[in-house]
């Protein structure tokens, strides 16, 4: 019965229990030393995605980025949601901040950030191809 012994576990060519598979596949030849340092100095070769699924995924972006920059930019200025949110008004120092025009100009510039954004990812989108 042969015996390898990798730190405390024990591999064997024979299951430890009848009518049970061996989990564990057979232990691979040993190669010399050149071979061994020779493939660990090659990088390893690199798998583009597909071209469908670099566009499916560019789409997945634009379209998360245009709609939640369109839902940021005018959140703020919907009153019915805006001023009347329990949150907000549960926090009067939040609330007298969060009113501001100026303050709803800006939340509203970062939803135009991100649809530019996503906009600017679909115009300098690129195929690759492996």
């Amino acid at each position: 019965m042969e015996r390898q012994r990798k730190g405390a576990l024990l591999l064997s060519n024979e299951s430890l229990m009848p009518g049970q598979p061996q989990l564990f596949p057979n232990p691979e030849p040993r190669t010399d030393r050149m071979t061994v340092t020779a493939e660990r100095d090659t990088p390893p070769s690199r798998r583009m995605a597909p071209v469908w699924l670099q566009r499916l995924s560019l789409f997945v972006l634009v379209l998360f980025c245009v709609y939640l920059g369109v839902l940021v930019m005018i959140l703020p200025w919907w009153t019915r949601i805006w001023d009347h949110n329990m949150f907000i008004q549960a926090r009067p120092r939040l609330a007298a901040v969060l009113y501001n025009g100026a303050v709803r100009g800006m939340i509203s510039g970062l939803g135009l950030l991100d649809i530019w954004i996503g906009i600017s990812e679909a115009v300098h989108y690129r195929d690759y191809r492996g």
